[in-house]
């Protein structure tokens, strides 16, 4: 089978998705998304930034 050729999107296909997006959230909903994508992104590199020592050290000093 040639499974290789579904896995380029082209132009025209990310262009319909665009639209499909601004029409499904409209174009003042969409910044408060990617807002809170890039959030999500930065806690889950701070996260495996974190040493796990340390995460344990304050789990004991809490108690």
């Amino acid at each position: 089978m040639y499974t290789s050729n579904l896995l380029f999107i082209g132009t025209q296909e990310i262009i319909i998705i665009v639209i499909l997006v601004l029409l499904l959230f409209g174009g003042k909903k969409i910044p408060e998304l990617m807002r809170g994508l890039g959030r999500g992104v930065k806690e889950f590199k701070d996260g495996q930034r974190e040493d796990p020592a340390d995460k344990t050290n304050e789990k004991t000093n809490n108690q």
